[in-house]
C-alpha cells in the first residue's frame, strides 16, 4: 500500500494535465495529410511521450527548488515534495533519469529533434531559475515552449513547415501567454498571490498586447490556409478559429479564466467543442481535397 501511494505522489508530482499541452506537437501530423501513416503516427506518439518526460523533469527540478517557498503558499503547500508526502531527492532523481532517458531516445529517433528537447530544457530550465521575473522575456519564453512543440512535431516525422505555420504557432502561444499573465494578474490585485514580475505588468497594457496578438493571429491563421500548400478549402476552418479565439477572449475577460489552458480546454464545453470540431474538420478537408 505504501509503495502504491508513493508512486501515486510520484505520477502527481509529474503533473500529467500539464501533458495536454504536448497535443500540438500533433498539429504537424494533422497538416501533413498523413494521419492514416502508421509510422508518422508512432513517431509523433513518441514524440508526445518525450515532450512530456521532459517537461515533468523540469517540473520536478522547479518544485525541488521552491520547496521551502511552497510550503507557505496556500495552495502549493499541498505538493507531493511542499507537503512531505515525497522525498525530495528520491522525486529528483527521478526526474534525471526521466530527462536522461528522454535525451537519449530523442537522439536515437531524430538527431534534431534532440536538439530541440535540449533547447526546450534549457528554456524552461532558464525560465524557472530566473527569466519569468524579467518582464516580457518570461511571456516570450512561455510562447517559446509552444512553439518548439509544434516544430518539435514537424521534424520528428520529417515533414516540412512554412513560415506562416510557424507564424501561427507563436502568434496563438503569445495570445494564451498573455492571458496566462493576465489572469495571475487579475488574482493578485484581489490580494490573492504575489509574483514579482506582475508588478511590471497593468491590466490595460496587457489587454493592448492582448489586441495586437489576436489580430495578427486572425489574420495569419487565414493566410496560412491558402498558403500551407494545401487545398485552398482550409479555408473554411477560419470561423472555427476566430470563434474559439472569441470564447477564450471571453473566458478571459468576463469569467476570469485563462490561468491555465489545459484547464480551460477540458473545463470549458465550448472550448472543448470548438477544438474537436476544428480538428475534424482539417481531418475531412484534407483527406477530401488533397
Amino acid at each position: 500500500m505504501k509503495r502504491t501511494s508513493v508512486f501515486l505522489l510520484l505520477f502527481t508530482q509529474l503533473r500529467p494535465k500539464q501533458w495536454v499541452k504536448n497535443l500540438l506537437i500533433f498539429a504537424a501530423l494533422l497538416f501533413s495529410t498523413q494521419l492514416l501513416n502508421v509510422d508518422a503516427i508512432i513517431l509523433s506518439v513518441m514524440g508526445f511521450i518525450l515532450f512530456s518526460l521532459t517537461a515533468s523533469s523540469i517540473y520536478i527540478l522547479n518544485d525541488f527548488k521552491d520547496i521551502e517557498a511552497d510550503r507557505h503558499h496556500p495552495t502549493k503547500r499541498f505538493r507531493p515534495m511542499a507537503s512531505g508526502l515525497l522525498n525530495p531527492k528520491f522525486a529528483l532523481s527521478t526526474g534525471i533519469i526521466l530527462l536522461i532517458v528522454s535525451l537519449i531516445t530523442a537522439f536515437i529517433v531524430n538527431k534534431l529533434f534532440f536538439v530541440i528537447i535540449i533547447v526546450y530544457f534549457v528554456a524552461n530550465t532558464l525560465y524557472s531559475l530566473y527569466l519569468k521575473h524579467v518582464v516580457l522575456i518570461d511571456i516570450m519564453l512561455i510562447a517559446l515552449g509552444f512553439v518548439l512543440r509544434a516544430v518539435g512535431g514537424a521534424v520528428i516525422i520529417n515533414v516540412p513547415f512554412t513560415p506562416w505555420f510557424l507564424l501561427c504557432t507563436m502568434l496563438l502561444s503569445l495570445f494564451l501567454a498573455i492571458g496566462k499573465r493576465r489572469h495571475e494578474l487579475t488574482i493578485q490585485l484581489e490580494g490573492n498571490s504575489h509574483r514579482k514580475v506582475l508588478d511590471e505588468y497593468s491590466l490595460p497594457f496587457l489587454d493592448q498586447l492582448t489586441s495586437i496578438v489576436t489580430s495578427a493571429t486572425i489574420v495569419s491563421y487565414a493566410v496560412f490556409t491558402f498558403t500551407s500548400g494545401n487545398t485552398i478549402h482550409l479555408m473554411w476552418t477560419i470561423p472555427i478559429v476566430v470563434y474559439g479565439i472569441f470564447r477564450y477572449l471571453y473566458l478571459i475577460h468576463i469569467q476570469n479564466k485563462g490561468g491555465a489552458p489545459e484547464k480551460v480546454l477540458f473545463e470549458d464545453r465550448h472550448i472543448l467543442i470548438t477544438v474537436i470540431l476544428y480538428v475534424l474538420s482539417v481531418f475531412v478537408i484534407l483527406t477530401l481535397f488533397d
